[in-house]
């Protein structure tokens, strides 16, 4: 079993992999992240945070569906948690939630932590 994190560049990435780091040393498993942007800055900046913690990285390809490749990962390895990184939203957003956030919260077969990263 492993800890998974979907991570894209940005504060909600940054908080879920900060989060997901974490947990899988309070849980002692291995850490999973996948890059959800396909572009060499993301791949770059995930395999820094993977080589931080000896964990690894499943890099997302144009044109495939992030939420899917993830999901693919989760069925795969049956990892202790998924962890992801939600947007803060203004209160008529807050009635919306991202639809991939919803995908993974819904379809996914193992515990998940949404988290936000901290306010300015």
């Amino acid at each position: 079993m492993s800890v998974v994190v979907s991570f894209a560049p940005g504060p909600e990435g940054e908080a879920a992999v900060a989060e997901a780091v974490r947990q899988s040393s309070v849980l002692g498993r291995p850490l999973v992240l996948v890059s959800t942007v396909p572009s060499d800055d993301a791949r770059a900046a995930a395999q820094e945070s993977a080589d931080a913690v000896g964990g690894r990285v499943v890099q997302v390809e144009e044109g495939q569906d992030a939420v899917e490749v993830i999901l693919d990962e989760v069925a795969e390895l049956d990892p202790a948690l998924l962890v992801i990184g939600l947007r803060r939203r203004t209160p008529v957003g807050k009635l919306i939630l991202g639809s991939s956030a919803q995908r993974l919260l819904l379809d996914a077969p193992c515990p998940v932590l949404a988290v936000k990263p901290t306010a300015h």
